[in-house]
């Protein structure tokens, strides 16, 4: 029998958080067809959060663990949503933006925390298009906010 995507994220020292609350009027991931569009993650998780300015406030390394700790909280958004990340059949897209100074340009960089994540959770399924942008604020000032487009299998 083949590994769970919960055994590789075991296997990779990783948990789950709770399904994290919208903090404001929407929801965390809306179902058309076979994809999953996900909204926006923070870096939020308990106590831990990664606020401020990349790379003024935050480092290049502290915001890429932002965009790991956003990827964990959209797949526990995933796993409420179908009951089973093995139901995942590919990582369509991912959107991610960077509370950033105007003059820094790793935007990239950063996002690759994500990118890189999924790759090594899902293999080849975590491949995907992506955006990688600045801003010049996100909401509750967080480093990196990340969204998804997820393709499932079919009455997942």
């Amino acid at each position: 029998m083949s590994d769970t995507i919960l055994d590789k994220l075991t296997a990779l020292g990783l948990t789950l958080p709770a399904v994290p609350a919208p903090v404001a009027a929407y929801v965390n991931c809306v179902r058309s067809g076979n994809l999953l569009f996900l909204s926006g993650g923070l870096p939020v998780d308990g106590e831990k959060k990664i606020i401020g300015k990349v790379p003024t406030d935050v480092s290049m390394d502290e915001a890429r663990e932002g965009a790991r700790m956003i990827i964990l909280n959209r797949l526990a958004v995933i796993r409420d949503a179908i009951g089973s990340l093995d139901k995942v059949r590919q990582i369509v897209s991912l959107s991610g933006f960077v509370n950033s100074e105007p003059d820094f340009h790793g935007h990239p960089q950063v996002i690759n925390g994500a990118s890189e994540l999924l790759v090594e959770i899902f293999g080849a399924k975590g491949h995907h298009s992506r955006t990688a942008l600045g801003a010049a604020a996100l909401p509750l000032n967080v480093a990196v906010e990340i969204n998804l487009i997820v393709e499932v299998e079919d009455g997942a």
